[in-house]
């Protein structure tokens, strides 16, 4: 009778931590997707800010049509981005290009005191920073889940119903490095 309640403890022991650990790993898959959900909300909010932006700098820099373009053309490549990797290049473009338009408001006085513009300005400056939070909460998530889903003995049970790795949200070195304008 002892050696029976010893086995039942075990295998309720054994089935409790089963359970714990599967339920920890679909959390931790959940809060990625979530995670990823909160970056594509912010996202949007920037696609949705740019042609503005681009409007307004328009009507003071006429000439700087090339830098417009390549804006209009980052948002673009951004907006219809798949995947987590796919996403991240696309962003990477937008950032330096939406830094190549913020840097042309020196050049033009004019456009640097315009309402219109520093209330674009900032609305993308804080854009940018919740883009920038929610990233850090994405790749922190998925840096927990894949730790999760590595080490044993929860590895043995994320192989067995196929949780996998999960990619990292990068911003690439060219992203990283000063703008450069040019006039």
């Amino acid at each position: 009778m002892v050696y029976f309640l010893i086995i039942l403890v075990i295998v309720i022991a054994l089935v409790a931590f089963v359970i714990i650990s599967y339920n920890s790993l679909v959390s931790l898959r959940n809060r990625i997707e979530n995670a990823w959900a909160q970056i594509d909300v912010q996202l949007k909010r920037r696609y949705d800010l740019i042609p503005n932006l681009v409007e307004t700098v328009k009507g003071y820099a006429t000439h700087e049509q090339e830098t417009l373009e390549r804006v209009i053309q980052a948002r673009n490549m951004a907006v219809s981005a798949e995947g987590v990797h796919q996403q991240a290049e696309a962003e990477n473009a937008l950032s330096g290009a939406l830094k190549s338009i913020f840097a042309l408001s020196e050049a033009y006085p004019d456009l640097k005191a315009n309402q219109g513009f520093l209330q674009l300005q900032e609305e993308l400056t804080g854009t940018e920073g919740r883009i920038a939070y929610a990233r850090q909460f994405y790749n922190d998530t998925v840096y927990k889940y894949n730790t999760k889903i590595q080490s044993f003995p929860s590895n043995i049970l994320a192989n067995m119903f196929s949780f996998s790795e999960r990619e990292y949200f990068e911003t690439d070195d060219e992203t990283r490095g000063p703008v450069q304008v040019q006039f």
